[in-house]
């Protein structure tokens, strides 16, 4: 039995409004998908885009904590994964990987 194809998001724009609208994604996609306990989590962050996000202000803490503790709450059976990209793009990439 084959996977279904992972449901993919990009973010862009100032770090903190990015990290409030995976959340919210996040948070419909559970609720699309019916659950937590067969969802995995993976973020991809552009090193070259949040370079420019620091360089234009943008704090990564308490951003960052804030977040990582509100998806906790959610009860996902594993943390997101998070992979730095060297590659410029998008800020954020959200990937959810689910089983029927």
């Amino acid at each position: 039995m084959s996977l279904p194809a992972p449901l993919i998001w990009t973010f862009d724009g100032p770090f903190e409004r990015c990290l409030c609208d995976i959340e919210d994604t996040l948070r419909r996609a559970i609720v699309m998908l019916g659950g937590v306990s067969r969802v995995a989590l993976l973020i991809d962050l552009s090193l070259p885009a949040l370079k420019q996000r620091v360089e234009a202000g943008d704090a990564l803490q308490p951003a960052w904590g804030g977040f990582l503790e509100r998806l906790a709450r959610y009860g996902l059976p594993a943390a997101p994964r998070v992979r730095h990209l060297r590659d410029p793009g998008p800020l954020a990439t959200l990937v959810i990987a689910y089983r029927n």
